[in-house]
């Protein structure tokens, strides 16, 4: 019994802050950074989101900064 490997095809996303040439990502700016937290309040990996490795450190700072001055929850409530 052969094993066969299936192979997911997927398209190459683009980071969104590189298509649209921003170079720092500002913690005050809640509506760019709301869509990538997820339901459960975790950031979005950048598999998912498409992000480049440097806008998504960028990112990952802006939101924990945003949630230390509390622009955005740290988590959702039940």
């Amino acid at each position: 019994m052969k094993h066969t490997k299936k192979r997911a095809l997927f398209t190459q996303k683009i980071c969104r802050f590189c298509s649209d040439k921003i170079a720092h990502i500002d913690f005050f700016d809640t509506k760019l950074l709301k869509p990538l937290i997820s339901e459960r309040g975790k950031i979005v990996p950048s598999r998912i989101s498409g992000n480049c490795a440097r806008h998504q450190r960028q990112m990952t700072e802006a939101i924990k900064r945003a949630r230390s001055v509390a622009l955005l929850p740290f988590s959702v409530e039940h």
